[in-house]
């Protein structure tokens, strides 16, 4: 049994031939010449594969749950849930090479992880309520901001960017909840009350049992949603973690 790959062959002129487009997909590619392959001979090939994205627990089959956060276009997400998992993320995102901005009124609460990310170079800033400037993120150096603004954060002041991902922390749903799950592209969620539960799964459109479950989660399990899936994650901190940040609370 035979597979086929294909070499580049110089494309013709515009003058040569029609130019093609096809809907959808662009320009037609140039025709290639055929080569053939035997079974025997594909274990040769390989392929470079990069980061797909931040480890931030094990699925429910026990796999490695991996939050893609850092694209080519603005990226929102939404955690109602604690400052613990907060900060393991953005730990855990310091550690792939990300800049992480920190926006918050409890800037005595995040001074330890701080401090310990990046393995003493300066890969973590805080900065006051409203004093969050421009970061220049680029493809080369993502940058994460967190806002840790309590129940009712203001609209933020930094324009959204490529290679820029937002992390909103809610303790719990407040006034503004709507408002911040709505304009999020994935959203987090620990544990809630009953009451919350109904609201947030009308929102988000959940399923019974998802509405029933989220009140009785564990400190370090979150339910994170998109649009189209669900995926409950298990978050266990390594030793370091654990000695910067403690070990998992839902609440501080």
């Amino acid at each position: 049994m035979a597979y086929q790959t294909y070499s580049g062959q110089a494309p013709q002129t515009v003058e040569q031939r029609q130019v093609r487009v096809r809907p959808g997909y662009g320009l037609r590619g140039p025709r290639r010449e055929k080569h053939v392959l035997t079974v025997d001979e594909l274990s040769a090939l390989s392929f470079p594969v990069g980061d797909d994205g931040v480890v931030v627990g094990v699925d429910q089959q026990q796999q490695p749950a991996v939050m893609g956060l850092f694209r080519p276009s603005p990226y929102e997400v939404a955690l109602v849930g604690g400052m613990w998992t907060a900060q393991l993320i953005a730990l855990r995102a310091a550690a792939t090479g990300a800049r992480i901005a920190v926006e918050t009124g409890r800037p005595q609460a995040w001074a330890p992880m701080a401090q310990a990310a990046g393995g003493g170079q300066p890969c973590v800033t805080i900065h006051q309520v409203g004093r969050l400037g421009a970061q220049g993120a680029s493809v080369a150096s993502p940058v994460l901001v967190v806002r840790d603004l309590g129940a009712r954060p203001s609209r933020s002041r930094l324009s959204a960017a490529p290679w820029q991902t937002t992390l909103t922390v809610l303790p719990y749903l407040g006034p503004n909840a709507s408002r911040v799950l709505n304009a999020a592209d994935l959203v987090g969620l620990q544990r809630i009350s009953p009451q919350e539960s109904e609201i947030v799964g009308r929102m988000l459109s959940l399923g019974p049992g998802d509405v029933t479950t989220l009140p009785t989660l564990p400190d370090n399990v979150t339910l994170w949603a998109t649009r189209m899936r669900r995926q409950y994650v298990l978050t266990n901190p390594g030793e370091a973690e654990t000695q910067v940040l403690g070990g998992p609370r839902r609440m501080d």
